[in-house]
């Protein structure tokens, strides 16, 4: 699911363009975010915004990813 973030690099969204909010995790089911990350992205330190990527893979590991999700990532 995930790719590997260079730390020199600027942390990209994990949108993928498919956004619709699981109302039993309260995750988004295309990038796996809540709606505080999600609002609060653009404004999030690089760090901040790794911490989220990192939790990703348990999120989608939980079973909240629909089937065919890839890594792409959009804004």
């Amino acid at each position: 699911m995930t790719r590997p973030v260079p730390e020199a690099a600027a942390v990209p969204s994990p949108c993928i363009g498919i956004c619709r909010m699981d109302a039993r995790s309260g995750w988004c089911e295309g990038c796996l975010r809540s709606l505080d990350e999600i609002a609060a992205w653009s404004t999030m330190s690089e760090a901040d915004k790794r911490q989220v990527w990192q939790q990703l893979p348990l999120r989608q590991q939980a079973g909240t990813a629909p089937a065919g999700r890839n890594d792409g990532s959009r804004e």
